[in-house]
């Protein structure tokens, strides 16, 4: 197996241990900020103890790139929170699809972020993802909760592309698992004061389901994408992760009872096609 087909298999598996998130956050019965704290706790001493064994480096190079890491940490809890409220007031599939316009808006904001240039394929491929997204998506009713599920998606998105933007331009310097330990260390102190404001005692019976989402979702998912954005621009990690809803649609359907239609598999179709699309491009 040559460099890229290694590389790219290891995104496709970093983009199925995420997309358990879905099934993962519609599950588990407690307010989603909760959720991401205990998420973040039990992720970061396993990412921890992985530094350690590995003999990774967990010091800074510069004091500069303090802010990025802190900015970078409050957009990936934003996204997270936002995430699950989505899942929780819709379902997975319109939780996830929703979420998926980041995308379009990776490559649209890259130029502004980096050295890359504009790449008007990017914008090809973010609408044939969004066509994709659309004959995937359920019927949408703006007048129930579904409307809120759908906006809580979208500023997920937004704070998804910009958190991987912000990262892209410090992961030639640092190690990836590195990284995922500094936002997840630093997400744990923010949210820490919502342990006080919302109930917590949940935790008791919904633990086994938080491990899973911490070691599997995070540790596991996270940290593996974050590394391949040392071989992959951030629009290209983004469009080939797009598989996330297909796998998440998949797992809902075993584990939720949430069953997929007739458009669900020609959209699914569409999405792969231009993932296939944008891995042959990517290696030329």
């Amino acid at each position: 197996m040559n460099q890229h087909r290694r590389h790219l298999l290891e995104l496709t598996l970093a983009t199925f241990f995420i997309s358990t998130s879905g099934a993962l956050g519609k599950f588990i019965a407690m307010p989603p900020p909760v959720t991401i704290w205990w998420r973040c706790l039990i992720a970061m001493l396993i990412i921890y103890l992985y530094c350690k064994y590995q003999k990774i480096n967990l010091r800074l190079d510069s004091k500069k790139d303090r802010l990025p890491f802190v900015i970078s940490s409050v957009l990936l809890g934003v996204h997270w929170i936002t995430y699950f409220y989505a899942l929780k007031f819709s379902n997975v599939a319109i939780g996830m699809l929703s979420l998926f316009v980041f995308p379009v808006i990776t490559a649209l904001l890259e130029p502004l972020f980096g050295k890359e240039k504009f790449k008007p394929i990017h914008v090809l491929l973010g609408l044939l993802i969004l066509i994709g997204i659309y004959i995937l998506a359920p019927e949408f009713n703006l007048e129930n909760s579904h409307l809120k599920g759908i906006l809580f998606g979208l500023l997920s998105a937004v704070c998804y592309s910009i958190r991987v933007l912000i990262l892209k331009q410090h992961v030639s310097r640092y190690n990836g698992t590195m990284l995922m330990f500094y936002q997840l260390f630093i997400l744990t102190i923010v949210l820490f004061p919502v342990l006080y404001f919302m109930d917590s005692s949940g935790i008791q019976s919904q633990f086994p389901f938080v491990i899973v989402l911490a070691l599997f979702t995070t540790a596991i998912g996270h940290t593996m994408f974050v590394k391949s954005l040392n071989h992959f621009s951030a629009s290209t990690a983004t469009i080939i992760s797009s598989t996330q809803p297909i796998f998440g649609i998949i797992i809902a359907y075993f584990f939720l009872n949430e069953m997929p239609t007739w458009s669900t598999f020609w959209g699914g179709f569409l999405i792969l096609s231009t993932v296939v699309i944008e891995s042959i491009r990517s290696k030329n």
